[in-house]
């Protein structure tokens, strides 16, 4: 049989929920599909063409092992901005590991106690991805560290050079820390004493390591499905947020 393989997914920045994005459709470029798939169609060349399913956001509620309260959290922070991440739909082609992704991603980024702030975390992340040339996620957690912090430009500052960015000795510290982490150096009992010196206990250090590591993981399956950031997150945090809604019923930017 002709070996099927799958190509990048350029995912539609428009589309506005997982349900309205039911297919992702795959031709040739770079994994090879398996016979198993969830459709398969023919072409007008009478070959056979493989269309992977995206799960909807009723079909994942609906898995008796997706916790129904993680699963509204989810749903509900990322819509209430008007449109849901490009993340959650490309990665929702494989429900198990949506969950368990998603599931270690609140674990560290959601999380209220510990000494980073949200900011903390999504700095770290901007950096490491932006060492790992991940647009994605440099877009994204940029756009969630403006929101966060209420600086509009050290986000962009980081994703560049963070070594020249407006950063806290605390703030440097902990970026060295990271990339220290995201490049597979070796970390030393010197690693530690610094950070400690900045303010960071051992459980602060396991978070910053942790961040940087899972975040090779989405920055990696970012570059394998060519994940687009969605237009909306360009301007988050950067221009006020009318309250008001246009005449189209769309939220207005200032």
């Amino acid at each position: 049989m002709k070996e099927l393989v799958m190509s990048h997914l350029h995912l539609d920045p428009e589309t506005r929920s997982m349900e309205t994005h039911t297919d992702l459709r795959f031709c040739a470029t770079r994994m090879p599909l398996k016979e198993e798939s969830d459709v398969e169609k023919r072409n007008g060349e009478g070959e056979r063409s493989t269309v992977l399913t995206c799960p909807s956001k009723q079909s994942l509620s609906e898995n008796s092992n997706y916790s129904h309260k993680a699963q509204q959290q989810q749903f509900r922070d990322h819509q209430q901005g008007g449109f849901l991440p490009n993340v959650f739909k490309v990665l929702a082609h494989r429900p198990a590991e949506f969950r368990a992704f998603f599931s270690y991603y609140n674990a560290l980024m959601n999380k209220e106690s510990g000494g980073l702030s949200k900011a903390d975390r999504e700095l770290i992340v901007v950096a490491t991805s932006a060492h790992n040339h991940c647009l994605y996620c440099v877009v994204s957690h940029s756009a969630l560290h403006r929101i966060y912090s209420k600086k509009t430009m050290l986000a962009d500052q980081v994703a560049v050079n963070y070594k020249v960015a407006e950063l806290s000795a605390r703030e440097k510290a902990m970026l060295d820390f990271a990339l220290t982490v995201c490049r597979s150096e070796t970390v030393t009992e010197e690693h530690f004493s610094t950070l400690e010196a900045h303010g960071f206990d051992r459980e602060d250090i396991w978070d910053i390591a942790a961040i940087a590591a899972f975040f090779a993981l989405s920055n990696r399956m970012a570059h394998l499905t060519d994940m687009r950031p969605n237009a909306e997150f360009y301007n988050m945090g950067r221009v006020p947020r009318d309250k008001a809604k246009a005449s189209d019923g769309q939220v207005k930017y200032e």
